[in-house]
């Protein structure tokens, strides 16, 4: 059932939940008991979403713009992305040049 807000003169805002059909409808004031119209103070809300579903849509959302850094290395790092590194086929050399054994010979690295 959606949760709808009132105002009442005497005691300020205040929500209910009501029936859809029923939205248009005064409500009584839970403190003093009088009339009060429904008024639009923030967007609409929902009260049948469940907690797991509630919890998803944050995760869901936090992801979109700013998503769960687990590491600060890059990927296929061998201290924390389990172990999965590949051996690289560069050969380094002490003066710092590199070359690629197994990849074509006549090729020029840079």
């Amino acid at each position: 059932m959606p949760v709808y807000e009132y105002c009442c003169i005497e005691c300020g805002p205040f929500e209910a939940i009501k029936s859809m059909s029923l939205c248009n409808d005064p409500c009584n004031c839970p403190h003093c008991g009088a009339s009060a119209p429904r008024v639009m103070l923030t967007a609409p809300n929902v009260s049948f979403v469940s907690s797991s579903l509630r919890k998803g849509h944050t995760i869901n959302e936090r992801s979109a713009d700013s998503p769960k850094k687990t590491s600060t290395h890059g990927p296929g790092c061998g201290c924390c992305s389990g172990g999965n590194r590949r051996n690289s086929k560069t050969l380094h050399r002490p003066d710092g040049s590199k070359s690629f054994p197994s990849k074509r010979p006549w090729m020029i690295s840079h």
